[in-house]
């Protein structure tokens, strides 16, 4: 398939290039800029000029492809109602240039959402409608579209998509904790995060392209559910700096934008997309990651 891909630069995005690629597929990559159009390039696949705020660019990119994949998202935590406004408008502009084709279409999307039970499944649905809420309401935007001549599935990736270059939510924690000399969490870091390697993440998407029906959201989920405290500790341990618990009415201090995600309760099951990909996680996990020291050498300052 000619696949259109939205954030093919980036962390979660250059993975999923090179996965399309081993596996024969034509990328089409979303480039914003001269840097990001030559590194999509450099792996065999074609630049498409534009940005996630011009959707004429995204329509044509959408319109000429066989699929689209977008993984872009503009992570502006001084303004996040925002960014949702230009997720929502991007999502409506891709999906109406490729209705009436049949073509697949699949969105990135989250797992800080309220469930059914004390485990977030595939069953649950996403509370988020409407440019105003949480992601601009991207994946039910999408998943409305079933049955109209669109594919939708949705992406629900775990908060820490983790490998080497990580820049994510895992590596800010650790540049908070050199910078504060301690490895902080919230409460008693009895609240758990899922996690998934990059490359498990890659394949996933690259399999839910290829075998999901419409309508499915999909859980890049290889562990259901770490406790925030043994992370804080794993990151700790290996910079030789001690744990601490922050109160949590000190933690927007403490951690900025990121404490009102690290303070998250958000178990997730992947047990049922496994079953319907065949997808089964391979890479390293969080914690073999952390002390490897994937996401900081041991170079506290004196």
């Amino acid at each position: 398939m000619r696949v259109f891909v939205t954030g093919a630069s980036g962390w979660i995005g250059s993975a999923v290039t090179d996965e399309l690629l081993a596996h024969g597929h034509k990328v089409v990559g979303l480039a914003r800029s001269e840097e990001s159009a030559a590194a999509i390039e450099a792996k065999g696949a074609t630049a498409h000029r534009g940005d996630i705020d011009d959707l004429d660019s995204l329509a044509a990119g959408a319109a000429a492809a066989d699929a689209v994949i977008h993984l872009a998202f503009r992570h502006d935590f001084t303004d996040y109602a925002g960014a949702g406004r230009t997720e929502h408008a991007a999502v409506a502009r891709m999906l109406d240039a490729i209705e009436g084709g049949d073509r697949p279409f699949l969105v990135a999307s989250g797992l800080a959402m309220g469930s059914s039970g004390p485990v977030l499944t595939e069953d649950d649905e996403s509370p988020f409608r409407g440019a105003d809420s949480m992601r601009g309401g991207s994946e039910n935007l999408a998943l409305d579209r079933a049955g109209r001549g669109v594919r939708p599935v949705a992406l629900r990736f775990a908060a820490s998509v983790h490998g080497m270059s990580d820049h994510g939510f895992v590596a800010r924690l650790t540049e908070i904790a050199k910078e504060r000399g301690a490895s902080g969490y919230i409460g008693d870091g009895s609240n758990r995060w899922p996690a998934v390697h990059r490359s498990d993440a890659a394949r996933l998407v690259r399999l839910a392209l290829e075998k999901a029906p419409a309508g499915s959201r999909v859980h890049a989920v290889a562990e259901e559910g770490l406790r925030t405290r043994d992370i804080a500790t794993a990151i700790g341990d290996h910079l030789g700096l001690p744990t601490e618990s922050v109160a949590p009415e000190d933690a927007d201090a403490h951690f900025g934008w990121i404490g009102r995600f690290f303070g998250m309760d958000a178990v997730a099951s992947s047990a049922r997309t496994r079953e319907l990909l065949g997808w089964e996680p391979t890479g390293p996990t969080l914690f073999e990651d952390i002390a490897a020291g994937t996401y900081a050498p041991v170079d506290l300052p004196e």
